[in-house]
């Protein structure tokens, strides 16, 4: 059971965090995870990422899962969510970050993954066709601004060098108006443009302590509700960025911890 507000411990349930997400790695036959054995790799980042951020990495067997990931891939350089299943730009990335976790990218063709572009993007312009009049960006161009989407797009933004395309006052207002359960998303966006001072930083940790189940680990969007892989790995980087201790450190583009990110073949 989640704890109500204002009545949490203070200090997060790292041990138990570590507990559930193993637990949920050994349950493939879970009718849950039978039902999501297609997004595999991405449950396969959340939580790997989050032990990484924990310093639990060294909890799961390197090799066995380098070895499952490798038996995603596709012919055309990308890689499936689970074995048999069609390659996707999404499960593609996920595969580079948790191989970057175990500083293991050699293992990958790299021009294969590289030129595996399913959309045919070659530029930022795209993405600046995409911001709207409220200083967000929406999916496609004229869709309403969205906080995950600001994130993918602030963070490509920021890869590539180009921040100076986004308004980061008028951004930084939208984004601070937002439900604080979005942790990631609108930390990660307010971190990069430079306004991430604009929020009450205790409260939202305070919000995401509320949030975990401290008898069977896992942190969910809010408190009450039940939580997920997804939300646990999001609360520990929204600690992380708001410099709880105990944690690493998380970079808010790559969406990785930074002391993975000299395995990466690009450079900020």
């Amino acid at each position: 059971m989640c704890i109500k507000p204002g009545e949490h411990t203070g200090k997060l349930a790292a041990e138990k965090h570590v507990k559930y997400i193993l637990s949920v790695q050994k349950k493939k036959n879970s009718n849950e995870s039978v039902a999501l054995e297609y997004l595999r790799m991405n449950g396969a980042y959340w939580g790997l990422t989050t032990l990484d951020l924990l310093g639990k990495l060294d909890t799961v067997d390197k090799d066995e899962v380098i070895s499952w990931i490798m038996q995603c891939r596709h012919e055309s350089g990308g890689f499936a969510g689970n074995i048999g299943y069609d390659p996707h730009m999404l499960y593609t990335l996920s595969v580079v970050q948790v191989l970057a976790l175990f500083d293991k990218l050699d293992v990958l063709d790299v021009d294969k993954v590289s030129n595996w572009d399913v959309w045919g993007e070659v530029d930022t312009q795209y993405i600046v066709r995409c911001k709207n009049m409220d200083g967000g960006f929406g999916c496609t161009p004229g869709a309403e601004s969205h906080a995950g989407q600001i994130f993918c797009c602030v963070g490509a933004l920021a890869i590539t060098g180009n921040l100076h395309y986004v308004d980061k006052d008028l951004l930084g207002w939208w984004l601070c108006e937002r439900q604080v359960c979005y942790s990631w998303w609108v930390l990660s966006s307010l971190i990069m443009i430079d306004r991430v001072h604009w929020i009450d930083k205790e409260k939202l940790i305070n919000f995401i302590l509320d949030a975990q189940d401290v008898e069977n680990g896992g942190i969910s969007d809010r408190p009450e509700d039940a939580v997920d892989m997804f939300h646990t790995y999001f609360g520990v980087a929204g600690l992380s960025f708001l410099q709880y201790p105990g944690l690493k450190d998380v970079d808010p583009a790559y969406a990785l911890p930074i002391d993975a990110l000299k395995g990466i073949l690009f450079q900020k």
